[in-house]
């Protein structure tokens, strides 16, 4: 996932960039996991998401992209342990950024 800027409402094209999905997978996630994410609606009818709702993307992206769940078994998941998956996806995270620092210091010797 790309790094967002530090905003309170983010767009559904703004997700899509970030996760590298179409905005239709993002707009299919808010009624699938409606349980989960509760986007606010702006004047044009569009919905816009909180950081909160981003790490529950995030959440998703994690298990249905990268681990293979289905929407079902991502949403059991969720439900059943939202600490547990946002302390894994915390340190993937970590260790992407140590990795790539590693990276910059095999490429300058």
């Amino acid at each position: 996932m790309k790094d967002l800027p530090d905003k309170l409402y983010y767009r559904t094209t703004e997700l899509a960039k970030a996760f590298e999905v179409n905005p239709s997978k993002i707009r299919y996630w808010s009624k699938e996991f409606a349980f989960a994410l509760k986007p606010k609606k702006n004047n044009k009818g569009e919905n816009l998401y909180t950081r909160k709702d981003v790490e529950t993307f995030k959440m998703i992206y994690n298990l249905v992209e990268e681990n293979g769940y289905t929407l079902e078994g991502a949403k059991k998941k969720i439900k059943s342990g939202r600490q547990k998956i946002n302390k894994n996806i915390s340190v993937i995270e970590r260790l992407e950024k140590v990795k790539a620092e590693l990276q910059k210091i095999k490429e300058n010797l």
